[in-house]
């Protein structure tokens, strides 16, 4: 499995079976994991959480690239809104199934019929709002919605289709195995084994021109993390995704020429305050707050200088730039000022004691906060640790406690804590990324469970601009829209973004060049159709 460093016995085809296939064409790519668990039973099913793999086989109407979120038409060709409850998608024609049958809007129409028939497949919750979805002849569908529901095109686009003459003679999509694996992708199983996993290039697939990979080889990981990382240093693994430390040490060092890495911006990780307790109900004390953290010592220490210091916008940048209200200064990123930081609780009437402790507005000192941090998550710890010692500058006092990740979330969710991290944003879909940390009906009272907006923000301004977005038609007017929640975040700071999580992607580019990196963001590391759509034999690999 060593890419380069051991000999290979020569394939049927008289070339190397690690090396290219033939003129213009990668034999072989060297993968990760295929998941399924450490006894993996072979499983197709594409909405299945133990699916051995899915994302190569399958394939959605559209892919919202992860990177900057530009639609590009995959299953579906075009788009449109006729009214913010209606939405038309016109299918692609000429597409075949895997096994020779025709692709038609009637088998999208029976995927998500079939989610309203199986509720434990539709997990985003998409029958909640949708009303209907019907298929007009063969190349149109047309989903109807109970409400405003235009930022759901994000949702509706990330769904696999899955063919009508298969699974319409499935009794129980939910604990179908689907062995055989029927899509429209660009590749087909070839073997499984409990160790290893072979993906064969469908050349039945509508852009078979543009695939030049021709065998996607998975092994299941075992020996643990620190072997995982061992072979990723080898060049064992052609395309990956694991966390490394000190990876330019550790892994481009090992082959400067064909190791490469890019962690793009993911989620916002942000410090979330118990909205319903003082002093975190007075703005300026939470405004202080952002300004007393010293983001990049959190960046360079606890994230290995692997991740990129967040806007205070709730966007990720620079993805989200396009999204960038004109008149916030300096892309919503606060600077570290401690200074600026007591200036505001000064002047917001609080005061420092003898002891340097900081006093509350009635002049009683403040008590210690608990900042919780789930056991074991060595980073996100190293942060808060961080965190402590910035607000100790300023004179609040942080006892930094570890429960373990069950009785954390289920704090949060009840709303019993002061200070902890919360994570938010990252996908595409720009509603979401403020509805699910911000609304009103996304909140519950103390000791009882909110679904998404733990810190308990509660703003009718804020319900108000919400609304307007779900029913935004056009892509200017969701601009302005979401100019106005970004200044809600810049003035109101009902949460305080601190870094993005990044996206793990490691890839070698000795067989295989067209990688999405830094320099060339075309696709976010998750975008396996995209990728594999622009991946061209390296000329020099002579393997």
């Amino acid at each position: 499995m060593v890419a380069g460093t051991t000999a290979c016995q020569g394939g049927p085809d008289g070339t190397s079976g690690e090396g290219q296939a033939s003129a213009g064409m990668v034999r072989r790519l060297n993968m990760g994991d295929f998941g399924g668990g450490n006894a993996p039973q072979r499983n197709f099913n594409p909405f299945s959480p133990t699916a051995l793999t899915y994302g190569f086989t399958f394939e959605p109407l559209f892919v919202v690239n992860d990177f900057d979120c530009e639609v590009t038409p995959w299953l579906g060709t075009s788009y449109t809104w006729e009214g913010p409850r209606k939405l038309v998608v016109k299918t692609r024609s000429g597409v075949t199934w895997s096994d020779g049958k025709p692709f038609s809007a009637k088998d999208v129409a029976f995927t998500f019929n079939m989610f309203k028939k199986s509720p434990a497949l539709d997990v985003n919750g998409l029958w909640g709002k949708l009303s209907s979805v019907e298929a007009q002849g063969t190349s149109q569908v047309t989903f109807s919605f109970k409400e405003p529901a235009v930022p759901t095109l994000t949702q509706i686009a990330d769904i696999l289709i899955v063919p009508e003459h298969v699974w319409s003679k499935v009794p129980d999509p939910a604990k179908y195995t689907n062995n055989d694996a029927i899509g429209t992708g660009p590749y087909t199983v070839e073997s499984m084994n409990g160790q290893q996993l072979l993906l064969e290039r469908n050349p039945k697939y509508w852009q078979a021109d543009k695939v030049k990979v021709q065998e996607l080889m998975f092994r299941k990981s075992t020996g643990g993390a620190e072997v995982d990382k061992l072979r990723l240093s080898r060049g064992e693994y052609d395309w990956n995704a694991m966390f490394v430390p000190e990876i330019e040490k550790t892994y481009v060092a090992k082959d400067p020429e064909n190791n490469h890495y890019w962690f793009p911006p993911g989620a916002s990780i942000s410090i979330y305050m118990n909205l319903t307790k003082a002093p975190f109900d007075d703005r300026e004390f939470r405004r202080a707050v952002a300004y007393a953290i010293d983001r990049d010592e959190i960046r360079n220490k606890a994230q290995f200088g692997y991740v990129e210091t967040a806007s205070q916008t709730g966007l990720v940048l620079p993805g989200q730039k396009d999204w960038l209200a004109s008149g916030i200064q300096n892309s919503g990123k606060i600077p570290y000022d401690p200074a600026e930081a007591k200036r505001i609780l000064a002047a917001a009437g609080y005061r420092t004691g003898a002891d340097g402790k900081l006093l509350g507005k009635n002049g009683r000192p403040l008590p210690a906060f608990s900042y919780k941090v789930p056991n074991g998550w060595v980073d996100w710890i190293q942060a808060a640790q961080i965190i402590q010692r910035n607000l100790a500058a300023i004179g609040v006092t942080i006892d930094v406690q570890t429960p373990s990740a069950e009785v954390h979330d289920a704090d949060r969710n009840a709303g019993h804590f002061d200070m902890l991290f919360g994570v938010h944003g990252g996908g595409c879909n720009i509603y979401q990324a403020y509805d699910h940390p911000l609304a009103s009906d996304q909140t519950a009272p103390i000791g009882k469970p909110a679904p998404t907006n733990y810190v308990r923000w509660k703003d009718p301004k804020t319900d108000e601009l919400l609304t307007q977005l779900a029913g935004a038609e056009d892509e200017a007017t969701q601009k302005r829209i979401v100019g106005e929640l970004e200044q809600i975040m810049v003035d109101q700071f009902p949460v305080v973004p601190l870094w993005y999580g990044a996206q793990w992607f490691q890839y070698r580019s000795e067989k295989a060049v067209g990688w999405p990196s830094a320099k060339d963001p075309y696709a976010g590391p998750g975008d396996g159709l995209l990728i594999m759509t622009k991946l061209r034999p390296n000329p020099k690999y002579r393997g």
